[in-house]
């Protein structure tokens, strides 16, 4: 192959893509405002909602309890929730959201506090909801402090100390440093940010540079000149190359840019920020999150070979297409293709190994999670690293083959 040949295919295409807005706007601007976006302003969004709906006062009912004054008193007079009157259609309001929650007191339930009996009180909620799971949180707490000093009254009566049910106290100290907590809740999402950016920036300079090129009727002189076809693959192929790789650097520049200023925001890494408030545990402080900045060359270097397959791919399926808009129909449902295995790394419970490392996608996912918390498996990146290595050769190798069909690049 002649590399001075590939070189002018290569600048031609390069300043023919750029003149594209669309090519610009998926390799330049969206992978620069996207982590900042996502990691301040749906950070602040989410932040926000949950802050609001903590402050807010959730409508509950109470059923039953009607021999049970006492404790209906205490409901009503908490400043935690109002109680509504009771209605026979509770359930549906609920999941309605027009009641948060709703509590049933058994009979003869304030009797038995007395008499040292057991009952159970149940509380209805609508699962997932985020009011409606605080204010069955609300109801749990109240019913916690009514049982304790239930107990303490009863062992008072008796002449016993309250510390008899509660003989010592538990408390969870983070012995993991801040980079390994910030890589474990936020690595897997940073990896697939990444990937569908890396996707998405290959996407357009590969339609633009085969479907774009037919229908613009450029791609005959194109063949015409005296250069062979490899080279025109290769030349084409890093243009589409150079924009998926320009996607990933900028989105991981913007992304290291935000963790910067939000580590200074906060007073830096080892400071602490207040949360919105946890159930049990209102404004309780947490670390900044933070996570390896090795962790970041490391996702560099693994993501380069999916760069390669990614650009490789889109770049043989839009050579099928015979105009700009075919090429879209053709990659669009790859986008499903990418995210699919890019979202299963994100799942609980899945855990790099020896098979899921020759999974493409997943198993960049999985490592660059990992590698983003500060841990490095050396064997595995080096399964990962060859594995998607030899599956963006074989795509090249189909690109290059598809190209020297006549029948594939002049469809009709």
């Amino acid at each position: 192959m002649n590399g001075r040949a590939i070189a002018t295919v290569y600048v031609k295409e390069l300043t023919d893509t750029l003149r594209d807005r669309r090519t610009i706007l998926s390799t330049l601007l969206i992978p620069t405002i996207v982590m900042p976006l996502l990691m301040f302003g749906a950070g602040r969004i989410a932040a926000g909602v949950v802050a609001r709906a903590r402050e807010e006062i959730p409508s509950i009912m109470v059923l039953g309890g009607e021999d049970s004054p006492g404790v209906r008193a205490s409901l009503g007079h908490s400043e935690h929730f109002h109680v509504i009157p009771p209605s026979p259609n509770w359930r549906r309001l609920i999941s309605d959201k027009k009641v948060r929650a709703a509590v049933e007191i058994p009979a003869g339930f304030e009797a038995g506090l007395g008499s040292g009996a057991s009952s159970a009180v149940s509380v209805y909620e609508y699962r997932g909801e985020l009011k409606s799971g605080l204010a069955a949180q609300q109801i749990v707490h109240f019913l916690d402090d009514l049982r304790d000093r239930t107990i303490a009254s009863r062992l008072e009566a008796r002449g016993l100390s309250a510390d008899l049910v509660k003989p010592f106290k538990t408390r969870t100290v983070n012995v993991a440093p801040p980079e390994k907590v910030g890589g474990n809740l936020i690595g897997g999402v940073i990896p697939y940010v990444i990937i569908l950016l890396c996707f998405t920036g290959a996407m357009y300079p590969a339609m633009d540079l085969t479907a774009g090129e037919k229908e613009r009727g450029t791609l005959e002189t194109l063949l015409c000149s005296p250069v062979g076809r490899a080279e025109l693959v290769a030349g084409k192929f890093l243009v589409v190359l150079t924009g998926s790789l320009t996607a990933m650097t900028c989105s991981l520049i913007s992304m290291g840019a935000s963790l910067f200023l939000g580590g200074m925001l906060a007073g830096g890494s080892g400071s602490m920020v207040r949360s919105a408030g946890m159930a049990g545990a209102p404004n309780a402080e947490l670390p900044f999150l933070t996570i390896d900045p090795l962790g970041l060359v490391g996702v560099v270097g693994m993501v380069l070979p999916v760069a390669v397959l990614f650009s490789a791919v889109l770049f043989t399926v839009a050579l099928f297409a015979k105009s700009y808009k075919e090429a879209q129909s053709y990659v669009a449902p790859l986008i499903f293709i990418v995210i699919m295995p890019a979202v299963a790394g994100l799942l609980p419970g899945v855990e790099l190994s020896g098979r899921l490392a020759l999974v493409p996608i997943l198993n960049l996912t999985l490592v660059c999670k990992e590698m983003l918390s500060g841990v490095w498996n050396w064997h595995y990146m080096a399964i990962i690293f060859v594995s998607t290595a030899v599956y963006a050769a074989a795509a090249l190798a189909l690109a290059v083959r598809m190209f020297n069909r006549e029948d594939v690049l002049f469809r009709s």
